[in-house]
């Protein structure tokens, strides 16, 4: 991809995902961080065909590899040296132990030249012996092998070991990546938790807020139907009082005196009534109507008397 070319969001999201998990410093980009930084995105597409998985420039890391060749070419002489070396050693040691312990004339403890001759095939044991061990060690069926198939495998010894050392190496890059992508999701999947709980938040809210006015309706009428409940209590207690204390003669009693002063009234108002149209006619009368006045006011007032009476006896009834 060149670097003024610009990919869609979600092909540009992909892309970066990889040059961010091989090429770059692990970083958390999402299609938003895409979208809000566009120049951003094309700067780190164009960043990516200038440097190689490990982050070094091209030129860089060329160079680097033409030094780590280097440094393994001087390491393989140096190790060479070393082995034949400590062979060695091993060997003048062993000897040194041997003459100590034998019985041996000045002139055959300085006699190098049989020493010298020896030295190869015993050189060649022991580089022998060790490469066997070091085969058993990596390969422990090897050990009831014969030396002849030993031999062989030893042969494939090194070129087996890089071939190890390269699958861990990349069983390590492979782990590598798959933390850089379990960190990622994890951050993806911790924002999506966020938005869910929010979201989730807001619905009980929503629904509480809904379920809020139809519960209060509901224990609006509740309360309503326990009020109207007690009060039909309260009349049914004050009825069986009224009922444990008047018995039926003295309803009958006070029905018969309820009669009389209903007809009373009847009757009185019957008079009111005659008064009034007395009234009417004598109403330009002087005297005259003032006596009227006082006899209608008289009969009204009794009137008024006898119906509060028949009240209060009612509710007594009652």
């Amino acid at each position: 991809m060149a670097s003024g070319d610009f990919c869609s969001p979600g092909e540009g999201m992909e892309i970066l995902q990889q040059v961010c998990s091989k090429q770059l410093p692990p970083c958390n980009l999402s299609e938003e961080d895409l979208l809000q930084n566009p120049h951003f995105s094309k700067l780190l597409l164009s960043l990516s065909q200038h440097v190689d998985e490990s982050g070094l420039s091209l030129s860089l890391a060329k160079e680097q590899a033409q030094a780590w060749k280097e440094v393994r070419l001087h390491k393989t002489t140096w190790l060479r040296s070393e082995i034949l070396h400590r062979v060695i050693q091993e060997l003048l040691v062993d000897y040194y132990v041997k003459i100590q312990d034998a019985n041996l004339t000045s002139e055959d403890k300085k006699d190098f030249v049989w020493m010298r001759a020896r030295l190869l095939l015993e050189v060649e044991e022991q580089l022998k012996k060790k490469c066997f061990t070091l085969l058993c060690y990596h390969d422990p069926n090897s050990d009831s092998d014969s030396e002849t198939l030993k031999a062989a495998k030893v042969w494939k010894l090194a070129e087996v070991l890089v071939s190890e050392k390269q699958q861990c190496q990349d069983a390590k890059s492979q782990h590598k990546e798959q933390m850089v992508l379990l960190e990622k999701k994890s951050a993806t999947y911790s924002q999506v938790l966020l938005r869910c709980l929010a979201l989730l938040q807001r619905l009980l809210q929503e629904h509480r807020l809904r379920t809020q006015s139809e519960l209060d309706r509901i224990n609006a009428q509740y309360l309503e139907i326990k009020c109207g409940a007690m009060i039909l209590k309260l009349r049914m207690e004050e009825l069986k009082i009224l009922s444990d204390t008047y018995t039926a003669e003295k309803v009958e009693v006070h029905r018969l005196i309820r009669d009389r002063l209903e007809a009373a009234i009847h009757l009185q108002e019957q008079d009111m009534e005659k008064s009034r149209q007395v009234l009417n006619t004598y109403e330009v009368l002087g005297e005259e109507f003032d006596r009227l006045v006082k006899e209608y006011t008289q009969l009204k007032q009794a009137t008024e008397n006898k119906r509060w009476a028949l009240q209060e006896f009612s509710k007594a009834y009652c």
